[in-house]
């Protein structure tokens, strides 16, 4: 059974099947805060002021290049909205795959061990 810990341990694969709705729902499971719009994983991270918004988005850019895969991010005064997916799967139609919950762990703990 796949745990946070085991998220936090893996790195981004090159090549990857879409995930199934058992294996979203369970990887959802362990992450607090992240849901499902479509075929994209969704957190919002809300922050006391914008240069602590702007250090968030700095502190996971460093993650998010190491992994190469790359997230939406819409940024404001005290909010940055993280959306994931896949661009690659679904014979490039998109969606979500275990890339996906990869980084969204490893924001979480970012998120956790700078920021709340």
């Amino acid at each position: 059974m796949l745990t946070r810990a085991d998220l936090l341990l893996q790195s981004c694969q090159a090549k990857l099947e879409a995930a199934s709705d058992t294996e979203i729902h369970a990887a959802l499971a362990l992450l607090s805060g992240w849901h499902r719009e479509a075929d994209t994983l969704v957190r919002s991270f809300s922050f006391r002021d914008y240069h602590q918004t702007i250090d968030f988005v700095n502190a996971i850019a460093a993650m998010i290049h190491q992994e190469d895969h790359h997230p939406d991010l819409q940024v404001g005064y005290k909010l940055c909205k993280v959306s994931y997916s896949t661009h690659s799967v679904n014979n490039g139609k998109g969606g979500l795959s275990h890339n996906d919950f990869i980084c969204a762990a490893k924001i979480d703990d970012i998120f956790a061990q700078r920021f709340s």
